[in-house]
C-alpha cells in the first residue's frame, strides 16, 4: 500500500500526451503572450498595496533586501520550473512535475496545495482591487456603502465623505485634521465585499469564453499598469528624500519580525506573495504554441521584468515618505500625495493602474486554477467533471465556473491578511517541491531531453529549496495551523475518492 503511494506517471506517457494534443484545448499563446500572462499574474497587490505595508510593519527601507531575497529565492524555483516547462509542456505546473518525480501522492500534496496558491490568491487580490476601487469612486463622489465593502464581520467607520486613505491605520488622526469627531461616527458591520465578488464574475465569465479573449486582455492591462508604474518611478526619483533611508535598518523592537534582520526575513515571506503568478505560466503549456521555448521564455521574462520594477518602487517609495505612514491599502496613493499639490493630477492614474494591475492578476489566477484541477480529474484523482472542456470555446468551464464561485464566496468573506498569508505558505511549499523534483529527476533519468537546463544542479535547486523553506519558518504560527487544516482536508479527500480512481495505479496494476 504505501509503495503504491509513490507510483510515478509515465515521462513517455506526458511527453506523447503533449505531442497528440487530446486535451481539446486551444494552442494560441506565443511567447509574447506567456511573458505578459506572468507579468500580469506577478505585478499587482504586490506593489500597490502590500510593498508600504511591509516596510511600515516589518523592514522599514530594507523592505528593498526584502524583495531581493525573495526575488533570489523566486529566480531559483524560477529556473526549476523553466526546465519542467519545456521537458513537460502539459497543464498542471508542479503537480505534473511532481507526479513526474516524486510519484502520485506528493503530487496530490502539491496539487491541493495549489489551490492555496491560485484560487486563494485571486480572492486575495480582488479585495486589494476592491479597495482601489471604492477609493477611487470616492474621488468622483460615487460612494458605495460601507457594509459592502468589507469582510463579512468587519467593523468600519460609515464615514461617506472621507477617502480610502483615512480610514486605515492613521484614521483618528486624519479624521480630526479634517474637524471630524470619530467618536460621533455611526460605525457599522460589514455585510460583504460586493466589489470584490463581481470582479471575479465578470472575470470568470471571460475565462469562460476563451483564452484568446483573456490574453488579449490581459495585454491591456499589462500594458497600462506597467507604464504608469515606470511613470511613477521615473517621476518619484526626483522627489526623494535621503534622509527616509535612515536608519536603512531599523532597530529591532525586542520582538522577533519586527524590524531588523529578523523583519527583512519576515517581510521576505509576507512580500513573497508579491512574486506569486510566474509559475502560472506553466500551467498554460498546452495551450502554447511552441511549449518547449517559450515555455522558459515566458517565466523566466516576467519574473525578471517584475523584480526589477518591484525593487525600484521600493526604492522610490521608501524614499519619497517615511516607511512609518505606508501601513495603508494604498501605500503608492500616499507616495504621490506626498509629492505635493502640483502632482495630484498622478494619484488617479496610479489608482486606475492599480485596478488595471489587480485586474489582470486575478484573471491569470483565476485561469490557472482550473487547468489544476483539468490535469488532476484527467488523472483520476478528481471527479471527471473536472475535466470536461466546452464544445464551443474551447476550455475546461466547468472548472473555471467552480473556481470563480469558491473564489467569490472568499473574497466576500475574509480578510486580506488570512487569505495572502495563506497563499504565501502555500506558494513557498510549492516552489520547495518543485526545486527537489529537479535534483530527484536528474538522477533517476538523466537521459531525457532538456530543452532548458537549470543551471548548477544540484546546488542551485537545494538553495531554492531551502530559501522557500526559512521564509515559510518566518511566517506566523497560526498560518503554519491553518496549511495543517488545509493539507489534512485533502489527505482526506484523496484517500476516500483520488487514490481509488487513480487512472495510474490502474495502468500499474493491469497484467502486462
Amino acid at each position: 500500500m504505501a509503495r503504491n503511494l509513490f507510483i510515478t506517471k509515465s515521462l513517455g506517457d506526458l511527453l506523447q500526451e503533449a505531442k497528440d494534443n487530446k486535451s481539446g484545448l486551444k494552442k494560441t499563446l506565443t511567447g509574447l503572450n506567456l511573458t505578459t500572462l506572468g507579468i500580469g499574474a506577478i505585478i499587482g497587490a504586490g506593489i500597490f498595496v502590500l510593498t508600504g505595508q511591509a516596510a511600515a510593519q516589518y523592514a522599514g527601507p530594507a523592505i528593498v533586501i526584502s524583495f531581493i531575497i525573495s526575488g533570489v529565492a523566486c529566480a531559483f524555483a524560477g529556473l526549476c520550473y523553466a526546465e519542467f516547462a519545456s521537458m513537460i509542456p502539459i497543464s498542471g505546473s508542479a503537480y505534473t512535475y511532481s507526479y513526474a518525480t516524486l510519484g502520485e501522492f506528493l503530487a496530490w500534496i502539491i496539487g491541493w496545495d495549489l489551490i492555496l496558491e491560485y484560487l486563494f490568491a485571486a480572492s486575495t487580490v480582488s479585495v486589494g482591487w476592491s479597495g482601489y476601487v471604492v477609493s477611487f469612486l470616492k474621488d468622483f463622489d460615487i460612494y458605495i456603502p460601507t457594509a459592502l465593502t468589507a469582510a463579512t464581520g468587519s467593523i468600519l467607520v460609515d464615514v461617506p465623505k472621507v477617502g480610502w486613505q483615512e480610514l486605515t491605520k492613521n484614521l483618528t488622526a486624519g479624521l480630526t485634521a479634517q474637524g471630524v469627531n470619530v467618536e460621533t461616527l455611526p460605525h457599522v458591520t460589514a455585510i460583504i465585499n460586493l466589489p470584490a465578488m463581481s470582479i471575479i464574475a465578470i472575470l470568470t465569465v471571460l475565462l469562460v469564453i476563451g483564452i484568446r479573449e483573456s490574453a488579449n486582455f490581459n495585454n491591456i492591462m499589462v500594458i497600462t499598469k506597467v507604464s504608469v508604474i515606470i511613470l511613477f518611478i521615473a517621476i518619484g526619483f526626483a522627489f526623494v528624500y535621503s534622509g527616509n533611508w535612515h536608519p536603512f535598518i531599523p532597530k529591532n523592537t525586542g520582538e522577533w519580525g519586527h524590524f531588523g534582520w529578523s523583519g527583512i526575513l519576515r517581510g521576505a515571506g509576507v512580500i513573497f506573495f508579491a512574486y506569486i503568478g510566474f509559475d502560472a505560466v506553466s500551467t498554460a503549456a498546452q495551450e502554447a504554441r511552441n511549449p518547449q521555448r517559450d515555455m522558459p521564455i515566458g517565466i523566466l521574462g516576467s519574473l525578471s521584468v517584475s523584480t526589477i520594477l518591484y525593487i525600484l518602487v521600493a526604492i522610490v517609495l521608501t524614499g519619497i515618505v517615511s516607511y512609518t505612514t505606508l501601513n495603508v491599502s494604498d501605500p503608492v496613493a500616499v507616495g504621490v500625495n506626498a509629492m505635493g499639490k502640483g502632482m495630484f493630477w498622478l494619484r488617479p492614474i496610479v489608482k486606475i493602474a492599480a485596478i488595471a494591475g489587480l485586474s489582470s492578476v486575478i484573471l491569470v489566477m483565476l485561469l490557472g486554477q482550473p487547468r489544476i484541477f483539468f490535469t488532476m480529474a484527467k488523472d483520476g484523482l478528481l471527479p471527471p467533471v473536472f475535466s470536461r472542456v466546452h464544445p464551443r470555446f474551447k476550455t475546461p468551464h466547468i472548472s473555471t465556473i467552480l473556481t470563480g464561485c469558491v473564489a467569490i464566496v472568499l473574497a466576500g468573506i475574509l480578510p486580506i491578511s488570512i487569505l495572502g498569508e495563506l497563499v504565501s505558505i502555500g506558494t513557498l511549499l510549492a516552489f520547495a517541491i518543485v526545486c527537489v523534483s529537479i535534483v530527484v529527476l536528474r538522477k533517476t533519468r538523466p537521459d531525457i531531453h532538456r530543452p532548458f537546463r537549470t543551471p548548477f544542479v544540484p546546488v542551485l535547486p537545494l538553495l531554492g529549496a531551502l530559501i522557500c523553506l526559512i521564509q515559510m519558518l518566518a511566517l506566523p504560527f497560526d498560518t503554519w495551523l491553518r496549511l495543517i487544516v488545509w493539507m489534512a482536508i485533502g489527505f482526506i479527500i484523496y484517500f476516500s475518492y483520488g487514490i481509488n480512481h487513480s487512472k495510474q495505479r490502474k495502468i500499474n496494476q493491469t497484467p502486462k
